[in-house]
């Protein structure tokens, strides 16, 4: 079956490792046109090359795109290169602290929550309009286990891919009617990367750790790489709003 990824645009966000660099990997071999965003210019130009040395099309961009300033650029410079955007992956994360909310500083929420789902919302509306124009397009955000529960990660975190998942099913409301869709992946324990910088003895840390043993085995980042591509594709054409979990059943316990 087709997926429909033939020469189309494709930024994917936090690319340079983990599920990013998965999904963009997917997405090349699809010979989808693939913007690798990433904050580590090492990683970024270590995919692009990866990508372009099996006969792919990729380019690189390197930046804070927490930044509205940097997301314009960044934009500017993939309507520049490919004329547009069709999808939009918006992947990149962090983690928190694991600490509950007496144990927050602001400037951990304030930093989790820039790049978790401000992040998020800048892509989004700086890509929408492009879609809009073509009256089709696709968003696949990367939001997390977290974003279903209360007990998979500390306060800012979760808050963050909550408010994600509600971004993802606002927008899928809103543009559904106009061609563009809308979906999310929320991933449980996954081969990554990403770092985790607990303090143990906060209550956090003991709280959620108490509920880790429903956690399942761990992903290999393709596997998540493979359902967003799949949710970018035609081949979900009538997928839209939706959370997808890609958890080994976590959120069915």
């Amino acid at each position: 079956m087709e997926t429909g990824l033939v020469g189309k645009s494709v930024i994917v966000t936090g690319a340079g490792s983990g599920i990013g660099r998965a999904a963009a990997l997917i997405f090349a071999a699809e010979k989808a046109r693939v913007v690798i965003s990433d904050l580590n210019a090492e990683r970024v130009h270590s995919v692009v090359t990866e990508i372009q040395s099996s006969g792919g099309q990729a380019m690189a961009a390197v930046g804070d795109i927490s930044d509205p300033a940097v997301v314009k650029d960044l934009v500017a410079k993939v309507i520049s290169a490919y004329g547009g955007v069709d999808v939009l992956v918006n992947n990149a994360g962090i983690m928190d602290s694991m600490g509950a909310n007496d144990e927050v500083t602001l400037e951990e929420w304030d930093r989790v929550l820039r790049i978790n789902l401000t992040a998020p919302f800048l892509l989004s509306r700086e890509v929408i309009p492009l879609m809009l124009a073509k009256g089709k397009g696709a968003i696949v955000n990367t939001t997390s286990e977290a974003g279903l529960r209360g007990s998979a990660a500390g306060a800012a975190y979760t808050a963050s891919k909550h408010g994600l998942i509600g971004l993802t099913k606002s927008s899928a409301v809103m543009y559904r009617k106009r061609g563009i869709r809308v979906n999310a992946v929320a991933p449980g324990g996954t081969k990554t990367n990403i770092q985790v910088n607990q303090v143990a003895e906060w209550q956090g840390p003991a709280t959620v750790g108490a509920y880790m043993g429903n956690l399942g085995k761990f992903a290999e980042a393709q596997e998540v790489g493979n359902v967003i591509v799949f949710l970018a594709s035609d081949l979900a054409s009538d997928i839209n709003g939706a959370i997808h979990p890609v958890d080994d059943g976590w959120s069915a316990i």
